[in-house]
């Protein structure tokens, strides 16, 4: 262990950067000055980080758009939550970035959660003045219908479904997007990942586990159908994580895969052919057809099984993305002073500072209005 606190040192010492120009929109609010109601709502301001000498420079750099091809994109959903664990996220994001001004974040904000859009664009704009995003906001009844029970409460989430609706929710001028889940930290430059290729007309890309057995995503009765099973007749499927993944929206849209794993959240709702959440549709729909990125970027299963949520050891070879998927996640276990060893390697990207966020009096009163207050 102390092999990987050394080579986790080493991480840590990459140099900041400092950022700039702020852009924030939100879908269907308006109104209200953007500013925010006491620093951070409970997080300390992040360091500002800039771009060097070698960025590429936007066409327009006064204005940053969210439509800009030569920018990073990075979609993200944003909740009350695990609204630490994207806060964490982000800062890992920008401080291993080498053009952190080039990145744009996508945050898509569930219409119903305890704390509103403007509330949560307010938190974001605080806590990273110069940062880069917009925020959408992700109409739950969208799938709400289509969601089965699963082996844990928290993956029944409608908002664990907004992947499945990136190429709607987000601008048609959004080409490409990097996908991540809120429980993880990055530590390697997230250009590299952006630079990943999808070949051979493939629609996303993600770390591959062909090791892993595949049969045990679906039950038996899935298996034994010759109908169903016959998907991956013609594929060599393997298991990937849905919360890493470089998606190239437009191939998505013209292949109305938004349309396709809704059918199988259909059948799933009829003959119960899974257990776990939003994963089992993906890989029906992508597994076998991936294209294949390094391991290093999504060492995942760091939180555990999903019932546990026990200590976990990283995977042999390089890190460049941690992942606390599985029903542990650092936060709670470093505040209830049981932390695994690896949650101290996401510590450092922490900027909370305040009670819990679920706790309304550790906010004024006044930022938690109701949704519907801000229709414009």
């Amino acid at each position: 262990m102390r092999s990987i606190f050394h080579a986790a040192a080493a991480v840590f010492l990459l140099h900041f950067f400092l950022t700039v120009t702020f852009s924030v929109g939100i879908r269907t609010i308006g109104g209200g000055d953007g500013s925010g109601s006491g620093p951070g709502f409970g997080f300390s301001e992040a360091p500002d980080y800039r771009n060097g000498v070698e960025c590429p420079v936007s066409v327009n750099k006064e204005v940053v758009s969210s439509c800009d091809p030569d920018l990073v994109h990075v979609a993200m959903t944003l909740d009350s939550e695990y609204l630490r664990g994207s806060i964490a996220a982000v800062h890992s994001v920008l401080r291993h970035a080498s053009c952190p001004e080039n990145v744009f974040f996508h945050f898509i904000a569930a219409e119903f959660d305890p704390a509103s859009p403007r509330v949560l664009s307010k938190l974001v704009r605080s806590t990273f003045p110069s940062l880069n995003f917009k925020i959408y906001i992700f109409r739950e009844d969208a799938v709400i219908n289509l969601i089965s029970s699963s082996i844990r409460q928290a993956l029944e989430n409608p908002l664990n479904y907004a992947r499945n609706y990136l190429g709607d929710i987000l601008d048609l001028c959004v080409d490409r997007v990097i996908y991540l889940d809120s429980d993880l930290v990055v530590v390697d430059d997230i250009h590299k990942l952006w630079n990943t290729a999808l070949t051979n007309s493939r629609v996303i890309g993600a770390p591959e586990y062909c090791h892993a057995n595949f049969t045990k995503y679906f039950t038996d009765g899935f298996w034994s159908d010759p109908v169903l099973s016959r998907v991956f007749h013609s594929r060599r499927p393997c298991y990937f994580n849905t919360g890493v993944m470089v998606m190239d929206l437009v191939r998505w849209r013209e292949g109305n895969y938004r349309k396709r794993i809704e059918n199988w959240m259909e059948i799933q709702r009829k003959r119960r052919i899974y257990e776990l959440g939003s994963l089992p549709p993906f890989l029906l729909v992508f597994a076998g057809n991936v294209e294949a990125i390094d391991h290093k970027w999504n060492q995942h299963g760091l939180g555990g099984d999903n019932v546990r949520g026990s200590c976990r050891s990283l995977h042999t070879g390089p890190v460049s993305l941690l992942h606390w998927s599985g029903k542990g996640k650092p936060w709670v276990r470093l505040d209830a002073r049981n932390p695994c060893p690896l949650d101290h390697l996401w510590k450092p990207y922490d900027l909370y500072k305040g009670s819990s966020i679920k706790d309304r009096s550790s906010f004024p009163s006044s930022i938690f209005l109701g949704f519907s207050s801000y229709l414009s």
